[in-house]
């Protein structure tokens, strides 16, 4: 009835006629063609190309456009846009949809479409397609090849003013290697992608071994082969899928740990599972730890660009074990997923759950059938020119009385039936003569003619000899095949573990670095770092052979240590913060370690003298000034980051600072014009933090401290004085000067706030001391870029002058020795 019109308003013969139905068997019915219409036309691939509807009717509209890999791009409504007119009876979201994902490299193993602009990211969504432009990729071109010569059957379009192919002759195994997605009704598919060389070894194996099992075929393809890469863990769910169509594995990114700056180390992923982006990563690892979920991370930062691909790094924080926290992230995050392999798809027109061995078959059936049928349409047509040239060959043989016949004949079918009685030719043969433009009669010769018949019947014996001979005709395919992997075959991205099929758990490591006790080191060029473990430090002054250890203390990874610097002040320093030395003696890095600057901020000028812990007992620090002050500083509970040990005076500053062990150490002063001064440190008084200390060595006008410290009385092998003159006009750290080494025995003790002993004469030249250490021998010396040098075999005289040096000494150490206790 039309709308706005009452009955009454219908004319007088007006009759209805309304059909009763039965509601249930119209559902049933319209249920039925709607799921038909899904599964066949929709969301199942043909088992034969791998390819749904809608892709294989992209790839045959490009083909047929000419847009073939040696073309330009079009854009990309252009192909939807014909897709949709001719073939596809939907709309262009769909199309477009289906082309983007055919252009993607983490999407399809081995892409079909070569796509230009923006295609999106496992993340993002693509431009519009007016927008980005495409082309067929060069594996789409082996999919449509011979498409043209009868290979597969073609059916009408939805509207039958076309036709379309019911199938690509899909030289490529696409359905194995590209994988396939999708959900239909009461049914899904979902294979994953293989590598497409080891597809077609397992091809050519199964042609010559037809009876070949699922063992055989997985020595060929032991596993998926992921576009985006990555690792599958654990084989015996791919196994399983193999043999029945059905079964599971489980992804993980690849990662690894590494130092992302130079405080602190970081998981860097440069592959992710199947169909995982990072987006949906960090999404879920910042939901963890806002949950509280998930401890030890810091930061997480997307570097990931065209250049050098995918890179995830994620930042750990300080005290917790890399290692540890990427198996929770394993654990908890998509980094690992699982993919679930559901391999169903139409053969002959009727869904199936195939195992591996049945998608192999399908395809190698397929392709047997087109080089059959391709081998008889190229035989047609090579029969079809060599009857021509054997009409040319009889007809050139007197081609003067061919054309006196023509032109003494009244009509064309006069013509036709004259050269038929006179050459005896067929009637095609005759028509091909009678539509010869005059201007070929100059190329024909009955050499060149034999010549193509020969060639014509080789190649009409070469067709004959595969279509008379199944072997042959197997080979052929097989040879095709290896062709195909050779032209578009690339290198496993995916790596296959084998596993018992359970995931590590966080457990199994601990997540915190452990409290354990360690050393601290402090070398001459300004490093800091921390050993592993709590073994005895090698001895020889320092922990590589081109740097020497200033100060060591023992400590705990989790605990903290003090930092004394030339302005009087202790700092505290995060022993998590520090590097961690291999505990190797001959790896290269061993001298590796932390620049003093990244760890503390010091003022200008300011210097990192030596390291002590935080202990609140025990008889404290030992300090000595550059104007030859001396003092004791208590142990005392400070929960500050930094505080100052010593009120200095204008124009000081500290040039040695120690921790005492028992309160009775050797103090020892040496001054610039070569005065050695040592003395007990139970002479001095302890003082608070805030006292100035006392006089600890008389320093003549115009002089100072060259250096203080501690010498130890019971060292194995005594205890030696080095030192160093030189001009007090040369710029410092320019003049090697002249060194000397002498025992220390050679220098008798004085008292507090005396003058001390000269240690060294100075030669014609010499002014001052550039250079002094006192400490336990046999004694390193090091220059500023921490290269070793050469220090003179000890002499007995105390006041004798040195001998020249090859360079300036900036740092001189004897064996590693830990003169502290643990810190509380």
């Amino acid at each position: 009835m039309a709308r706005g019109k009452t009955k009454q308003d219908l004319p007088d013969d007006f009759e209805e006629h309304i059909l009763d139905t039965d509601i249930k068997q119209e559902m049933e019915s319209s249920f039925l063609e709607y799921a038909y219409s899904v599964i066949y036309s929709r969301a199942l691939p043909d088992a034969r190309d791998g390819l749904k509807p809608v892709q294989r009717r992209i790839l045959y509209t490009m083909n047929d456009m000419g847009l073939r890999p040696d073309r330009g791009h079009v854009k990309s409504a252009r192909v939807v846009g014909e897709v949709m007119g001719r073939l596809h009876p939907h709309g262009d979201s769909a199309i477009y949809d289906a082309l983007v994902r055919m252009a993607q490299p983490w999407s399809m193993r081995l892409p079909m479409v070569d796509g230009h602009g923006n295609f999106g990211s496992p993340d993002d969504s693509p431009a519009a397609m007016r927008y980005t432009e495409c082309r067929m990729a060069p594996p789409a071109a082996a999919m449509t090849a011979s498409i043209d010569e009868d290979t597969v059957d073609f059916r009408p379009n939805y509207d039958s003013r076309e036709t379309e192919p019911s199938v690509l002759p899909s030289a490529i195994p696409n359905l194995v290697v590209n994988g396939t997605t999708g959900i239909a009704v009461g049914m899904a598919t979902n294979c994953a992608p293989h590598n497409l060389v080891e597809v077609v070894q397992a091809l050519r194996h199964l042609i010559t071994h037809p009876k070949a099992g699922t063992d055989d075929l997985m020595r060929f393809i032991p596993g998926p082969d992921l576009p985006t890469g990555g690792k599958i863990v654990g084989l015996d769910g791919i196994r399983d899928a193999y043999e029945t169509g059905r079964g599971s594995f489980r992804m993980r990114a690849t990662a690894r740990v590494e130092s992302v700056t130079n405080r602190r180390k970081g998981i860097v992923v440069t592959e992710l599972p199947y169909g995982v982006g990072t987006e949906k990563v960090i999404e879920r690892i910042k939901t963890l730890v806002q949950g509280k979920k998930l401890q030890g991370i810091s930061d997480v930062k997307d570097l990931t660009d065209r250049e050098k691909g995918l890179r995830l790094v994620i930042e750990v924080k300080n005290g917790f074990v890399p290692e540890a926290l990427l198996e929770q992230l394993y654990r908890q995050t998509p980094m690992e997923d699982s993919f679930g392999i559901n391999a169903v798809a139409l053969v002959d027109g009727q869904p199936r759950t195939l195992s591996l061995k049945e998608m192999l078959q399908v395809f190698l059936d397929h392709r047997f059938d087109v080089v059959r049928r391709r081998s008889v349409f190229r035989r047609g047509k090579a029969a079809d020119r060599l009857h021509l040239v054997d009409g040319l060959l009889l007809a050139i043989i007197d081609i003067d009385e061919v054309i006196q016949l023509i032109r003494s004949s009244d009509n064309a079918a006069a013509a036709k039936e004259r050269l038929i009685d006179v050459f005896d030719l067929s009637e095609i043969q005759a028509d091909y003569i009678l539509d010869m433009p005059l201007r070929r009669l100059t190329k024909f010769s009955k050499i060149e003619l034999d010549k193509e018949k020969s060639e014509l019947e080789k190649v009409i014996e070469d067709l004959d000899a595969i279509l008379g001979d199944e072997k042959l005709l197997r080979k052929v395919v097989s040879d095709e095949l290896a062709e195909v992997a050779k032209t578009y075959g690339t290198p496993r991205r995916t790596v296959l573990l084998e596993s018992s099929g359970t995931t590590v758990t966080a457990s199994a490591t601990p997540l915190e670095v452990a409290d354990d006790p360690c050393f601290v080191y402090l070398s001459s060029t300004g490093l800091l770092a921390r050993t592993a473990n709590a073994e005895q430090p090698g001895s020889g002054g320092g922990r590589a052979n081109h740097d020497v250890v200033t100060s060591v203390v023992r400590a705990t990874a989790r605990g903290e240590v003090g930092g004394l610097t030339s302005a009087g002040r202790l700092v505290k320093i995060g022993v998590l913060e520090l590097p961690q030395l291999p505990d190797t003696a001959n790896d290269p890095h061993l001298a590796g370690g932390l620049p003093v600057s990244e760890i503390l901020s010091l003022d200008p000028g300011e210097r990192l003298l030596g390291l002590c812990t935080l202990a609140t007992d025990g008889p404290g620090l030992a300090l000595g000034t550059r104007q030859g002050t001396v003092k004791r500083v208590n142990p005392e509970v400070l929960g500050r980051d930094d505080w100052e040990v010593v009120r200095l005076a204008d124009g000081d500053e500290v040039v040695g600072i120690v921790e005492l062990t028992t309160g009775r150490e050797t103090l020892c002063f040496v001054t610039s014009d070569a005065q050695l001064l040592h003395f007990g440190a139970d002479a001095v008084r302890p003082q608070g933090r805030s006292g100035g200390g006392m006089a600890g060595v008389r320093v003549a006008a115009g002089e100072r401290v060259v250096w203080f410290g501690i010498v130890d009385p019971d060292a194995p092998e005594g205890s030696v004085v080095v030192t160093a003159s030189g001009s007090s006009t040369a710029l410092p750290g320019t003049e090697p000067g002249a060194v000397k080494v002498t025992t220390f025995d050679e220098y008798p003790p004085k008292g507090r706030a005396t003058g001390g002993v000269r240690c060294h004469r100075f030669l014609k030249g010499e002014d001052t001391l550039v250079f002094a250490w006192v400490g336990s021998a046999p004694a390193r010396a090091a220059a500023a870029s921490g290269a070793p040098i050469e220090l003179p075999e000890a002499t007995g005289r105390r006041d004798g002058s040195g001998i020249p040096g090859s360079q300036p000494i900036t740092a001189c150490a004897g064996p590693v020795a830990v003169r502290v206790r643990v810190s509380g």
